[in-house]
């Protein structure tokens, strides 16, 4: 009982800290959280925040500094004194150091800032598809002509060459000139998360064998002699040791999340396709053709990408993109 008591107020406090937060941020893009979490689209149909704001960057921050010293003062010294590698220790902190530097590398690259300067060339780039890319489009806002795949960004008011999405996590759009430190990024804290979540599960795990806990018993409420069973047994690892279960829980709730969002931007990259694209595509063609919508499933016209050349080429375009002439000279 008292186990279910305080596995309660735990997810009480995180509900109540997620109400801190969206109070604090003081908008309506709590929607686009529950919808999206790290994403913020801008292409109308969702909420989007009114400008750019560098809260979550630094709630990012802090939430890897508090991970990262509850791991350095629980785990590591248990863990090293249980006989476990260096190696598998120090893993977590080489993956943090890879990762910092791509994070702040997607903070700070430009990622695709279409201007006066460049926009004859990247006109050029990409193919207009007359769908979803209208040839002769131009925003009426940064009074630019818009090349396919590019979008108005409404929270950093600028037109981004190959939109990908707006992450508030890095207080930077996701474009053609950062997308490959994003993805990169995106997985060294996933794998960051996953290899905390095996060390702390393989500490655990190594108590038990240690202990011997499976072949001790208790005398339950009635006075019988009970062997521990799998329920009472994580209840008296959370009870001895609260931290490392909640740290556990944590990241392990937390690389499923960020393994499923990568594994979601992998399948975007292979296929050659933006989240912004993606969540247009068959919305474009109904708008585009409003018959489509009528017919039936077996004869519906579905959305056709047309930028997609194979996986390698795909995958050059994202982690070697060609940077338009004026870029190269600045650089």
């Amino acid at each position: 009982m008292e186990f279910l008591i305080l596995f309660l107020f735990y997810l009480v406090f995180i509900l109540l800290c997620v109400v801190v937060i969206c109070i604090c941020f003081n908008t309506h893009s709590w929607k686009v959280l529950i919808l999206g979490g790290a994403q913020v689209l801008s292409d109308g149909r969702v909420c989007v925040l009114p400008s750019s704001n560098r809260i979550f960057v630094v709630l990012h921050l802090i939430l890897q500094v508090l991970v990262y010293a509850e791991y350095s003062w629980e785990i590591f010294g248990y863990c090293y004194d249980q006989g476990f590698t260096v190696c598998s220790l120090v893993m977590p902190y080489l993956l943090l150091t890879v990762n910092l530097g791509f994070f702040f590398l997607t903070c700070m690259e430009d990622p695709g800032t279409i201007t006066k300067a460049n926009e004859s060339v990247l006109l050029q780039a990409y193919e207009f598809d007359e769908v979803m890319f209208w040839r002769n489009a131009k925003c009426p806002t940064c009074d630019l002509r818009k090349p396919a795949r590019s979008k108005h960004c409404r929270v950093c008011d600028r037109c981004v060459h190959r939109f990908d999405h707006h992450c508030i996590w890095v207080n930077n759009c996701i474009g053609a000139w950062n997308a490959r430190y994003f993805l990169i990024y995106l997985s060294t804290l996933t794998a960051s998360a996953a290899t905390m979540a095996i060390v702390c599960a393989a500490f655990l795990a190594h108590l038990v064998v240690v202990l011997d806990l499976y072949q001790e018993t208790y005398i339950d409420d009635s006075g019988h002699v009970q062997a521990f069973d799998t329920v009472f047994l994580i209840q008296y690892l959370f009870l001895s040791f609260p931290r490392i279960v909640f740290l556990l829980g944590f990241v392990v709730v937390l690389s499923f999340l960020l393994a499923g969002y990568l594994c979601f931007m992998l399948y975007l990259v292979a296929t050659n396709q933006t989240t912004n694209e993606w969540c247009r595509g068959d919305w474009a063609c109904s708008q585009h053709c409003p018959l489509v919508t009528r017919l039936p499933p077996a004869e519906a016209q579905v959305y056709q990408n047309i930028h997609s050349h194979g996986l390698w080429s795909n995958l050059r375009e994202v982690f070697l993109p060609v940077l338009p002439c004026s870029e190269k000279k600045t650089q």
